[in-house]
């Protein structure tokens, strides 16, 4: 790659460094990458001795849900595949560093020495690649050695630095490096063709797929159901992915209105955020789930009597969020007050309105959502206790707003068939949601 290209990633692993001293999830992310040749050999004599039939890389773990799909499906169809997953992030290794049937690892930072070391030791014959995800050594190595190169769900927008005049002349380049794209829109497609990358299928975003499998395979939580059966005609708001500047939105309108239940899933929580919460919204009326499970665990009959006098259940662990949705009249996810909203479409799968904050411009789903009178964007505190009025105490257009949301997630299902039958031959499996 070009020297400046190379000399932007020392500095950006040199600025890593420099974080980890105060942030935890850098230190994560230096620790995990250091290990990780290590790992990758392990994986390699126990798991892969001939090398991976395919590498996936996922920035994050939004991305992983995207991937997911084809993993599953490559899994089910033929369990001697060897899959090899990677990430960058923290948020996405920790939580599926584990998961079955595949190799998972940190991945190292895109300078040329790191990239030449872990394909040697992985040996992928294809590599995919999730949405955002441009490094430049790798891409160079990848097509270096003839390894087909796909990137999937991708999204593009007229202000990315592959359409500037100036400096995109080497980002152009990488995109020249995947044997095929696969995007979520014609937009997409129509911008990569004026610079002339014709090499593209619009097939859509997979997270529709992931999100409907989700809706299908549900977990259950008799926990949370109840927690339901103690007010079961009392208006539920689940807030997903929540951060403090969300609850500075939602927070006063929960309070003004005592007929209301939520169940608040916090994106990122410690003792000192949980605390917070739990003082926020009152310590008689609020309550951790793990608490409230170890109530239910001595005694349903208890749980369900100490139910009656709660309004707030605060989410205190991961992985439940996708089947709380199930739960709510309404939901609110955050992220939109912060840098971007989180995964609307996991709520919307469920047919119900999504209320979210501004920071969404890089997600197609939440102006379709918008348009379609699925999902509404708030600004501030004024907006959010009006729209969260009308869908409490309007049950008709509570009503139309979710059935548009399910009208639109249907819509949508069926990326992933479109990939697999081009990368791997397999047959589609679109099939509609149940009613």
């Amino acid at each position: 790659m070009n020297p400046l290209y190379n000399a932007a990633i020392k500095l950006y692993a040199g600025a890593v460094r420099v974080a980890s001293l105060s942030s935890v999830k850098a230190r994560h992310m230096l620790k995990g990458q250091a290990g990780t040749m290590e790992r990758l050999a392990g994986f390699r004599r126990d798991y892969a001795p001939d090398g991976f039939d395919v590498w996936f890389h996922a920035a994050s773990l939004g991305e992983f849900e995207q991937a997911r799909p084809l993993i599953d499906r490559l899994k089910a169809g033929n369990p001697d595949t060897k899959i090899l997953v990677s990430f960058f992030s923290p948020s996405g290794y920790e939580v599926r560093c584990n998961y079955p049937g595949v190799a998972v690892v940190y991945l190292p930072f895109d300078s040329p020495s790191s990239v030449k070391s872990f394909l040697d030791i992985a040996k992928p014959r294809m590599a995919v690649f999730v949405k955002y995800e441009f490094w430049g050594n790798y891409l160079s190595e990848l097509e270096r050695r003839g390894i087909d190169t796909y990137i999937i769900s991708a999204i593009f927008r007229p202000g990315q630095i592959f359409f500037r005049n100036t400096g995109g002349t080497m980002f152009r380049r990488m995109l020249g490096k995947f044997k095929r794209l696969y995007v979520q829109d014609e937009r997409s497609r129509l911008l990569l063709k004026g610079i002339g990358i014709e090499n593209v299928t619009v097939a859509g975003d997979t997270r529709f797929d992931r999100v409907t499998e989700v809706r299908a395979n549900a977990r259950e939580l008799p926990d949370i159901d109840c927690f339901m059966s103690a007010q079961p005609d009392a208006f539920t708001l689940v807030a997903g992915s929540s951060w403090p500047k969300d609850e500075e939105m939602y927070f006063p309108w929960l309070k003004a209105h005592p007929d209301v239940r939520a169940i608040i899933a916090p994106h990122e929580f410690d003792t000192d955020r949980l605390s917070d919460l739990h003082r926020s919204l009152g310590h008689e009326e609020s309550m951790l789930l793990s608490e409230f499970k170890r109530i239910y665990a001595d005694s349903p009959e208890y749980a369900l009597k100490r139910a009656k006098s709660l309004r707030y259940l605060i989410i205190d662990c991961f992985g439940l969020l996708s089947s709380l949705y199930r739960y709510a009249d309404a939901a609110y996810v955050g992220g939109g007050f912060g840098v971007s909203i989180h995964n609307i479409n996991e709520a919307a799968v469920y047919g119900i309105p999504v209320v979210f904050g501004p920071k969404h411009k890089k997600f197609n789903e939440a102006a379709a959502l918008i348009e379609c009178g699925a999902a509404f964007c708030v600004h501030s505190k004024s907006e959010t206790a009006q729209i969260l009025n009308r869908l409490h105490t309007d049950s008709s257009f509570r009503t139309n707003a979710g059935a548009a949301a399910d009208t639109y997630i249907r819509s949508n299902i069926g990326a992933s068939d479109i990939i697999l039958k081009d990368l791997f031959n397999i047959k589609p499996k679109h099939t509609p949601l149940n009613d």
